[in-house]
Parts: structure tokens; C-alpha cells; sequence
């Protein structure tokens, strides 16, 4: 898990989250740093985000933002081509959600209580453990 700054967007964080991404291979070995696509919102299509991922091999699934869509339709051909954007891998999005608004039931971490992030990471993870083991 890795914590960002309360005020800060999402976006922002984006490379330093690409960057921790360690995918174990259930034979052993090396763990994988590379997933197979990245599921996002639209705040995370942005030009250095998508060229992140395309350069790292990475398939995206993040929509384009309405406002995006028509800067690139008034440029004409010179906006460049569509996003390619697959809605049905995009559906599974909602179990992402689904598992941020669980967290979000504990007031502690929905409220940020904790003044060090230290300590606030440390209620995300002791959550985390809880969430682990009642399932």
C-alpha cells in the first residue's frame, strides 16, 4: 500500500504506484513487475499516464474524458486517433470500488483522524488484515 499526500489527486501517484506493482508467480521466481492491463477512471487518462503504460507494454482500459474527446475532435486530424477503451474489461472496475468502499466503512481511515501517515497507514493495513480474515 502506498500513501499519498490527502490533498493531492490520484493522478499524480500514478508512476510511483506503477512502480511498486509486484505481481508474484505462483511457480516461484521473480515476481512479475509488469500486469497484464491497468483499469482506471477518467482521471487518470491523461497523455503521460496512457504513454507510461504503452511504453511499458501494458494494455489500458481507462475511458476518455468527455472534454478530452471533443479537444481531439476540434483539432481535426491533427488531435490524433481515439483511445482504445474495451467497456467489457472496464466492468470489472466495479470490484476495485467495491473493496475501497469497505475500507471506507472503518470512520477511522473515511475520515483521516491520524495526523502521520505513518499511523493512518497503519490503520489501512491492520483493516486490510481484518477485511483478510473474515473472509
Amino acid at each position: 500500500m502506498i500513501l499519498g499526500p490527502g490533498q493531492g489527486g490520484d493522478s499524480p501517484m500514478f508512476p510511483v504506484v506503477m512502480d511498486a506493482v509486484r505481481v508474484p508467480r505462483l511457480s516461484g521466481g521473480r515476481a512479475r513487475t509488469r500486469p497484464d492491463a491497468v483499469m482506471g477512471d477518467k482521471a487518470y487518462s491523461s497523455r503521460a499516464n496512457r504513454s507510461l503504460l504503452r511504453g511499458r507494454g501494458i494494455k489500458t482500459v481507462i475511458p476518455e474524458p468527455s472534454d478530452q474527446i471533443g479537444h481531439r475532435k476540434r483539432r481535426g486530424s491533427r488531435g490524433g486517433r481515439p483511445v482504445n477503451f474495451d467497456a467489457e474489461t472496464y466492468k470489472g472496475r466495479n470490484t476495485v470500488e467495491r473493496s475501497f468502499s469497505l475500507f471506507k466503512q472503518w470512520r477511522g481511515i473515511a475520515t483521516r483522524y491520524d495526523k502521520l501517515a505513518l499511523t493512518y497507514r497503519a490503520g489501512v493495513v491492520l483493516y486490510a488484515v481484518v477485511i483478510w480474515l473474515r473472509q
